[in-house]
């Protein structure tokens, strides 16, 4: 199974009479990294559900919301009656000294401070116990989510991995061709620099087998394929945060292409690996996107 990084869950139910609705979203991140929508009755828990939520989401950027509504308001308000009581009285003196009108006098004390202030009670254990279930339940949308986006995913790097193999695979025909042209090159070269019937056959011969070996890429080409086969067998283990390890693969795919481009010397050589580089770019972008 493959999961994507990005996803979206929601879930929402009533406890206690107060309606509760969770959501989140889940972008690219290295690291597990979360910012929280709370109100207030929910402040104490905040770091539970981070824990929570970082056992089960493991990586990425996430935005939660959580909204509590109670009697059609998104927040319970409570009413300070000592507080507005001692600004009334003031209210009144003041309206009496003055002889200004009283119609208005509530209206205004609902606006002065600390009159009116959101109701920041502790949930009880036993409602946290079911916010707490909603939560999980929006994070296991969200995992449902990125799972479903992580299978086309998958689809796409196999692609690219059995289109490396593939070019990987049509170097093979070419090696002769390759070697018979290193070689004439060579010959072509000492000719230039020396007189022909002065070189020594037997060192010739040396140097010829001490430049080919340097330009030989049978250990990159074994390699190269073997990691190939590493990624896909890894790709198909049954773990959810794996993109680290398919991260690394690739980087140690990339090193043998780098290797058998800078020995090849031989043009048709050459643009294969060129073709296997961009099929291992697109390779790494999608990669970014997984868990």
């Amino acid at each position: 199974m493959l999961y994507s990084m990005t996803g979206f869950g929601r879930a929402e139910a009533v406890v206690n009479g107060r309606q509760v609705v969770v959501e989140m979203k889940a972008l690219n991140g290295k690291q597990f990294d979360i910012s929280t929508k709370l109100p207030p009755i929910l402040r104490s828990y905040e770091l539970d559900i981070r824990n929570m939520l970082n056992g089960i989401l493991q990586r990425g950027t996430i935005d939660l919301t959580v909204s509590v509504r109670q009697e059609g308001a998104s927040k319970p308000m409570v009413i300070n009656t000592d507080l507005a009581l001692f600004y009334y009285q003031g209210m009144k003196q003041i309206s009496e000294q003055t002889g200004l009108p009283q119609e208005n006098i509530i209206s205004t004390l609902m606006r002065m401070p600390e009159v009116v202030t959101p109701d920041t009670d502790v949930l009880p254990d036993k409602e946290w116990e079911l916010v707490k279930k909603v939560i999980e339940d929006a994070a296991a949308q969200l995992m449902q989510h990125r799972l479903h986006e992580g299978e086309a995913l998958l689809r796409d790097i196999r692609l690219r991995i059995g289109n490396i193999e593939s070019l990987h695979e049509k170097i093979h025909p070419l090696e002769p061709e390759r070697m018979i042209r290193i070689r004439a090159r060579i010959t072509q070269w000492l000719e230039d620099v020396a007189v022909k019937d002065k070189i020594d056959p037997n060192r010739f011969e040396q140097e010829m087998i001490y430049y080919l070996e340097r330009m030989d890429f049978s250990e990159e080409k074994t390699r190269l394929s073997q990691h190939c086969d590493y990624f896909n067998s890894t790709i198909n283990e049954n773990d959810a945060a794996i993109g680290r390890k398919l991260n690394f693969i690739l980087q140690e795919i990339g090193r043998e292409i780098n290797t058998l481009g800078s020995k090849a010397n031989h043009a048709e050589i050459q643009q294969i690996v060129i073709n296997m580089k961009d099929e291992l770019e697109k390779a790494k972008e999608q990669i970014l996107n997984i868990l």
